[in-house]
């Protein structure tokens, strides 16, 4: 039994008042009134008109305050002018839920803005809306559809929840894609007070729910957003998101190489990262992936095995599932043997595996040969691939094989379409409608399956364990310092660094040429010598660092010089050894908190935008992985008969920037590490810039 939940006046009311009800066909007064009686919802309806006694069969009523009784929810079909003394009234008499179809805008209004009064008003009455801007949603689990506009057919009541912030990227798949069926199907507009994370949370306590598609362009309330994220995760329900808007706004803010790689959409990444996301890019990936993981059955472990009746379309099969990174399952001996059994003389007991031989008794084949691949334990999903026509005996009859295996087994079995105009609309129909998902086109096809199987590894990763604390005399001694007005120099970066034990050379700061000279004998040649004027950010960029200075000499020409050009202050450091720069930094996003990057290092860290971040703190396993995932990463194990990298120093460092941010983030916007010398015994941290921001402290 579900628990009570905010929404439920909203999504699952006892009682509805379609406000501004009309007779006018093609308005949003009569589409909602002809949406209602399409859904047979259970429940009472008033139509709400002062114009009208009756409307499409619902008694009508001059205002809300006449209805017999008080609804739980109100739908306002109403104008912008209208919408405010509609919403002060629906406060006036307790109404608990209301969705608003209007924009929420008026023309030449000053001062407070419309939307922000009715914000104000719902938030303090505790009224729940949906919208603005709205189109409603569907709830196929109370037989419910508050929408604005009509659709004259049923829809199969189904298993997919699809949140939308784009009203018609919802009834593209909600209205067309009679393969996926919905539970419940929401455009939540503007998100008043009730955003796409506060409708996720109630379809997780639908038992009716097992995946989750959203279109998302925004989230207005990240902390609720993450704990769906937690709560889905948990509960075993994947989360499919197409985020719109990959915006590199961020990054023409930032001030810091990190800032700048990172940019709004790599904070997506990493959250979604953490919490098992999918993610996808186009609508038609969406649909495939959602109806895919709509099934009761999840990928098991191993890959994909699928039959074709075409060689020619598996060498496309293998080279694109190749291209996606789509294993295929490595069939055992035994099923070798059974291929061979049943197989006509000359064709290949392989997976995949194409079957069509003679035509002489190929359903007995297909069957036989598809329950093989299936039973075979090396087998993850399977697959049947056809290009399919609804009633050709061929392929009605390989749907037979199909039904038949798929009654046999508990993993996943799909069909596949090479491609997506094949006329499959009333097979894939009566295929969906037993459970057997029919996928349009290769690539996207592939695509969710490649998805499934991210979802599966994902499910079995462990959660990330935190890294033990800092001391607290550390903690207090940085979060201090961190929390003042003064600059962070690099010495007191590379001292926070060593603090939270990242390896970091110890340098000497002077700012004229005596002190200079005198502290190049206590370090040692070579050394390197850098600008430490406060104003400059990024050494490199004006000629602010020297490297390798092998005497006094040449320390003494490289100074004079620098001291000309950016001014006396400088610091001096010995010369770190590393035959790979790499860059880890820190950025603290406003919605979602501190993150850790590591990239490819150097004056190219932009250029090349190999980097890879996380939400903190992080673990060792999530450092590997982390590190495993950039492009260098070939070159770090060694090439050519060279020594591997040292990858235990490099992610140990990665772990302990991680606490750092966990533990001083809040009062860090940026911090660069760039480079971070990395060899075939350690890594050294050779630059810091850190910027600092006012936190908590």
């Amino acid at each position: 039994m579900t628990q009570p939940h905010r929404l439920d006046s909203l999504l699952n009311p006892q009682s509805i008042a379609l406000v501004g009800a009309s007779n006018q066909l093609d308005s949003v007064g009569n589409d909602m009134l002809l949406e209602m009686h399409r859904s047979g919802y259970k429940g009472r309806t008033y139509a709400v008109n002062p114009k009208y006694r009756e409307i499409e069969g619902f008694a009508c009523f001059p205002s809300l305050s006449a209805l017999p009784e008080k609804v739980d929810m109100a739908m306002l079909a109403l104008s912008n002018e209208r919408i405010e003394a509609a919403l002060d009234e629906v406060i006036r008499l307790g109404i608990r839920a209301v969705i608003i179809f209007s924009s929420g805008i008026l023309a030449n209004e000053a001062g407070s803005t419309l939307i922000q009064r009715l914000h104000r008003k719902a938030q303090q009455a505790g009224v729940v809306v949906c919208g603005v801007n709205c189109m409603g949603f569907y709830n196929h689990d109370c037989s419910l559809r508050a929408f604005i506009q009509y659709l004259p057919r049923d829809l199969a009541q189904g298993h997919v929840t699809y949140l939308s912030q784009s009203g018609s990227a919802l009834t593209a798949l909600l209205w067309n894609d009679q393969k996926l069926k919905f539970n419940l199907a929401a455009s939540t507009g503007q998100e008043l007070n009730t955003t796409v994370a506060d409708f996720m949370d109630y379809a997780l306590q639908q038992d009716s729910t097992r995946v989750i598609a959203l279109f998302l362009e925004t989230v207005r309330d990240p902390e609720l957003f993450v704990a769906t994220l937690a709560k889905a995760k948990d509960r075993g329900i994947p989360i499919i998101v197409l985020k719109a808007g990959r915006t590199e706004s961020g990054a023409a803010m930032a001030i810091s190489h990190t800032g700048a790689i990172a940019g709004n959409d790599a904070v997506f990444e990493a959250l979604f990262d953490r919490y098992g996301v999918i993610r996808v890019k186009t609508l038609d990936e969406l649909a495939a992936t959602a109806q895919l993981l709509s099934g009761a059955r999840r990928a098991q472990p191993g890959g994909l095995a699928a039959i074709l009746d075409s060689g020619g379309e598996r060498e496309v099969l293998v080279d694109l599932a190749d291209d996606l990174g789509v294993p295929m399952a490595a069939i055992t001996p035994a099923t070798t043997a059974l291929l061979t059994e049943n197989l006509d003389v000359g064709l290949e007991p392989i997976n995949p595996l194409d079957a069509w031989g003679t035509g002489a008794n190929y359903l007995a084949i297909y069957e036989n040969c598809l329950q093989a691949l299936m039973d075979d334990p090396n087998t993850a999903m399977g697959l049947l691939v056809a290009d399919l026509t609804s009633g050709f005996s061929l392929h009605e009859n390989f749907a037979i094989a199909v039904r038949r295996v798929t009654r046999r087994t508990n993993k996943p079995l799909a069909v596949l379409t090479n491609h997506v105009g094949t006329d499959t609309q009333d097979l894939a129909k009566r295929l969906v409608a037993e459970g057997i998902p029919v996928l349009d086109g290769t690539h996207t096809g592939l695509l969710a399956i490649k998805h499934a199987f991210e979802y599966r590894d994902a499910q079995a990763k462990p959660p990330v364990r935190a890294p033990a604390p800092s001391e607290k005399s550390v903690r207090d001694l940085w979060r201090k310092r961190l929390s003042e007005a003064t600059p962070i120099s690099e010495n007191e970066g590379l001292q926070l660094l060593q603090a939270y034990g990242i390896h970091a050379p110890q340098c000497q700061t002077g700012d004229n040429l005596n002190n200079v000279i005198i502290q190049s004998k206590d370090i040692g040649f070579p050394l390197a010598l850098k600008t430490a004027m406060p104003d400059i950010l990024h050494k490199s960029d004006v000629g602010g660092v020297r490297l390798n200075l092998k005497n006094e000499d040449e320390l003494r020409a490289a100074y004079q010089d620098m001291a000309q050009r950016l001014g006396p202050r400088v610091i001096l450091a010995p010369m770190i050894s590393g035959d790979i720069e790499i860059a880890f930094g820190i950025v603290n996003d406003s919605q979602f908190g501190p993150l850790v990057m590591i990239a490819s290092g150097g004056i190219y860290i932009e250029m090349f935008n190999d980097r890879q971040l996380a939400l903190a703190p992080i673990d060792l396993p999530t450092a590997e992985n982390l590190v495993r995932r950039l492009a260098i990463w070939p070159i770090l194990q060694g090439v050519r008969g060279a020594a591997p990298y040292d990858i235990g120093a490099l992610t140990l460092a990665l772990v302990n920037m991680g606490r750092l941010a966990s533990e001083c983030g809040d009062l860090i916007a940026e911090m660069d590490v760039n480079p971070l010398k990395l060899s075939q015994t350690g890594c050294t941290a050779v630059d810091a810039l850190v910027i600092t921001q006012p936190g908590t402290t």
